[in-house]
């Protein structure tokens, strides 16, 4: 009940301390993402390397590497222990504020549900583009700001220019499927 009260206070650690005390409360789902966001994100692939960053579980990228023939990486912070020997796809342990991959490491970049959790938000959406050389695409709950909810929150997005506010760029492209916001941007970097 304390979280969003204390978490612009808390350092990292306790930050990941605060995931892995309530990871047994939260939904067990196989993913956030509703398919209608599933489908175009599937679609909309651009390239041969693909990074999910905080990838939970692995839905998405195991999704993606079972139905595509790509190099695809999934990222996150807690990697279960079934994920960790993978090869197809690479699971590696990091956070979205510091992504351990060099510049222009992935064609495509999918950020899903992330970003309202992330306490410095600029940071990391200065890495996503970081590493991305071609197509981010980031997806967001449409959600209103509530103090007290099931899930761990600190960034909300009810409406389209709170989506654009935060991501302060735009020539993005951002739709709403399914009651989420989905937003891409594609670029070429010299």
């Amino acid at each position: 009940m304390e979280f969003k009260d204390k978490v612009n206070y808390l350092n990292n650690s306790e930050v990941i301390e605060f995931y892995k005390n309530l990871s047994d409360v939260h939904i067990q789902r196989k993913t956030d993402l509703n398919g209608q966001s599933v489908d175009f994100i599937m679609s909309n692939i651009i390239g041969n390397t693909v990074l999910d960053i905080a990838c939970g579980r692995g839905y998405l990228a195991n999704k993606i590497a079972q139905t595509h023939d790509l190099h695809v990486t999934g990222v996150d912070f807690i990697i279960p222990e079934d994920l960790k020997n993978s090869i197809k796809p690479v699971f590696v342990e990091g956070k979205i504020e510091n992504i351990p991959f060099a510049d222009n490491s992935f064609e495509t970049v999918i950020c899903a549900h992330t970003l309202e959790h992330v306490v410095n938000i600029q940071k990391g959406i200065s890495e996503l583009r970081r590493v991305c050389s071609k197509r981010l695409i980031i997806v967001l709950p449409r959600q209103r700001e509530y103090k007290y909810t099931f899930d761990l929150h600190v960034h909300f997005f009810p409406y389209k220019h709170s989506v654009f506010r935060v991501l302060k760029n735009n020539r993005g492209q951002c739709t709403n499927l399914g009651n989420d916001w989905l937003y891409i941007e594609d670029y070429v970097k010299h």
